[in-house]
């Protein structure tokens, strides 16, 4: 008998043996008898699809064996799934990699329960006196990592940094100094040296906690906090029309179900040796890197990924493409991407630490992921903070271009016109502001539309566009000197002005 609440049966140990082997991967037996390894702060769909992926495909390879605790910060979401379901869960793949359709479907093995900090604090302390405990990993949103005042001795703690150090407090006392016994920390929430602030921020509590100095020096020299980026697309939960089409094809119930682009890369910077050895799993995942510098990683997605993304979305939205997909499988779109990312930015990031391969290799991965039909990528939620993205992302290539004497390329210049076309914005009757295109208003979430909105009134299109790129606030710098910025830019929005596809097809006719 089952749980299931459905005509499917319930994605449970007791049912593997029901579910067809022949193009689903399943667990072996043995692994349910492995070790816990790794102490998980967290649930999210990220960790699932990409750290606890890693894991389980090294356990079926017989190569990391060991098995996740994940602690759950509140039990405002009910956990009983995890139970429900042994741990187990679906993890579908679906995309393009290196052009070719990618159709996987997964049974992860790799948790072996889910602990919710308010009501087992004790049993997760218990966890701290786990011999075989060797990595904690993370992921609590960029607010997670944050220094909260507080004593650790709460039951549990409020902040994810407090429950971390009363982790290794409780482990220090239970086997004290013992330099075999240090743990490799590797938080994966998208903050710019992410191990190193959560490594400052323990510091800080454990002072404030009045914690023995053997103790803190124990914690800095015998535990690594690692810096990391990770990157995969991992949508979330399954809405529940293609969560039932799913589970009709592959015959259960699973209520953890979820789906991943193909793509992945964890990048974790380490030059320790011992880490090297415990994150085993790096072995048999060749998107795994453990290396002593993660920037090389950091720069290719943020100028190659993030940028391009940047570059494209203004233009995509003023062209009428909902998703990503959507503008990908659109010929002139689908060119103008490639232009941008092969002709315009990879030459810019040539340079002694990435070579002209790795950023090829990258950029066609890119085109893959924006190709993938699964995932519905909407233009208007990239758009969110544009300003604060295009400044960040895509002013850096502009100032480097000017920096190497090169002329302005002509896609980038396409791009910033085009998302300054859609700052050119109305504001409703609710001071929110909007942008009027194809019969529809779009939500434009910007802290600095208001700003922008006042540089477009009242004034022609050069006086708006000189003052724009001149706010230091936004910009870092005055855009203005670069040269022939502005003249270009107010070209580019006076020809889109006169039709945006139309446009952008005829660019895209001389370039090719």
């Amino acid at each position: 008998m089952t749980k299931a609440t459905t005509n499917f049966m319930q994605l449970e140990k007791q049912n593997l043996p029901f579910i067809n082997p022949d193009f689903i991967e399943l667990p072996q037996e043995a692994i349910f008898s492995l070790t816990e390894k790794v102490l998980q702060f967290g649930t999210g769909v990220l960790l699932r699809g990409l750290p606890d992926y890693f894991i389980d495909q090294a356990n079926k390879k017989n190569v990391f064996n060991g098995r996740v605790v994940v602690v759950k910060s509140t039990s405002k979401e009910n956990s009983a799934s995890f139970s429900n379901q042994d741990g187990l869960y679906t993890t579908l793949i679906r995309g393009y990699e290196n052009g070719k359709k990618v159709n996987r479907t997964i049974i992860n093995s790799s948790i072996s329960r889910v602990l919710t900090a308010n009501e087992n604090w004790n049993e997760i302390l218990l966890v701290a006196s786990n011999p075989d405990l060797k990595v904690i990993i993370s992921n609590t949103t960029e607010i997670g990592i944050c220094l909260l005042r507080e004593s650790i001795f709460l039951n549990p703690p409020i902040s994810f940094p407090a429950k971390l150090l009363s982790v290794l407090w409780e482990r220090y006392k239970y086997f004290g100094a013992d330099d075999d016994k240090g743990m490799v920390i590797i938080p994966t929430e998208l903050i710019p040296e992410n191990g190193k602030l959560l490594k400052s921020i323990l510091n800080e509590l454990a002072i404030y906690n009045q914690l023995h100095l053997d103790f803190i020096k124990w914690m800095n020299e015998e535990n690594d906090f690692c810096n990391s980026l990770v990157d995969r697309i991992v949508p979330g939960k399954l809405s529940a029309e293609k969560k039932i089409v799913e589970e009709s094809l592959i015959g259960y119930q699973d209520d953890l179900m979820i789906l991943c682009e193909p793509y992945s890369l964890w990048a974790i910077e380490s030059a320790n040796k011992k880490t090297i050895k415990t994150l085993s799993f790096a072995i048999t995942n060749p998107t795994v890197k453990v290396v002593p510098d993660i920037n090389l990683y950091k720069e290719l997605k943020l100028r190659l990924l993030n940028g391009t993304h940047s570059f494209s979305c203004g233009l995509a939205i003023l062209c009428g493409f909902d998703t990503v997909k959507d503008a990908m499988q659109a010929d002139y779109f689908r060119q103008f991407v490639k232009t941008l990312m092969l002709e315009e930015i990879k030459p810019l990031l040539i340079s002694e630490s990435i070579s002209e391969q790795t950023a090829q290799i990258f950029a066609e991965q890119v085109i893959d992921r924006f190709s993938n039909e699964s995932i519905e990528h909407k233009w208007i939620n990239i758009s969110m903070q544009y300003s604060t993205k295009m400044a960040i992302r895509n002013v850096p290539l502009f100032l480097l271009n000017s920096k190497k004497n090169r002329e302005i390329p002509t896609c980038m210049i396409l791009g910033f016109a085009a998302f300054l076309l859609f700052m050119k914005t109305e504001k409703n009757k609710d001071g929110l502001y909007q942008k009027f295109i194809g019969n529809q208003f779009h939500p434009v979430n910007d802290d600095k539309a208001e700003l922008i909105y006042h540089y477009w009134l009242e004034k022609n299109t050069f006086d708006a566009v000189s003052t724009i790129l001149s706010d230091v606030s936004i910009w870092g710098t005055n855009l203005n000197d670069i040269k022939g910025f502005c003249d270009k830019l107010v070209e580019m929005i006076e020809s889109l002005n006169r039709g945006v596809e139309k446009n952008v097809k005829l660019l895209m006719e001389k370039k090719s």
